[in-house]
């Protein structure tokens, strides 16, 4: 039970905007989690929540619209200005390729839907960097953090809690 309950936070972390497979594949293997699970359940977090936000993106941006004019802040944040500067210069591909490591994919594809993309092409270009950034993510978590433990006589706290408590 506890490794499930493990494997459920990998995934809801995965699918929080801002932690994503960056964070979470990283975060998963670290604390002794296999390197396989970790990466396909953060992934499926990830990819999940971005595809309902795609297809949900007009209630959001409304939602977003009421939430700033409630709060009275006007203008682009520090994050959208990047975002805009990107979309620029490399257009689509440019900004969901940097989205997961600069701004976050959720927020990436809410300005990239603000910028004049559609639906059908961030889908496809924001689920290829995804898939890109997770097997990155997960081969040099994997091989890092091997190393790592190796140099460390160590395999991750989570996985030395749960033999301690069995």
């Amino acid at each position: 039970m506890n490794v499930f309950l493990a494997y459920l936070v990998i995934f809801l972390l995965g699918a929080t905007p801002f932690m994503e497979v960056v964070g979470v594949i990283p975060l998963g293997i670290a604390v002794g989690l296999p390197a396989i699970p970790v990466t396909i359940l953060a992934f499926a977090g990830n990819i999940l929540t971005i595809w309902l936000l795609i297809l949900l993106i007009d209630h959001v941006k409304v939602w977003l619209q009421r939430r700033k004019e409630k709060k009275g802040k006007e203008g682009s944040d520090k994050k959208g200005q990047r975002a805009a500067r990107i979309w620029k210069k490399y257009g689509l591909p440019g900004l969901t390729i940097v989205s997961p490591i600069l701004i976050g994919t959720h927020l990436g594809v809410i300005l990239a839907m603000s910028f004049g993309g559609t639906r059908k092409q961030i889908t496809i270009w924001m689920t290829g960097s995804i898939i890109v950034w997770t097997i990155v993510m997960s081969i040099a978590s994997h091989y890092g953090i091997d190393y790592f433990y190796e140099k460390t006589g160590n395999e991750g706290f989570l996985k030395d809690f749960l033999e301690n408590t069995d």
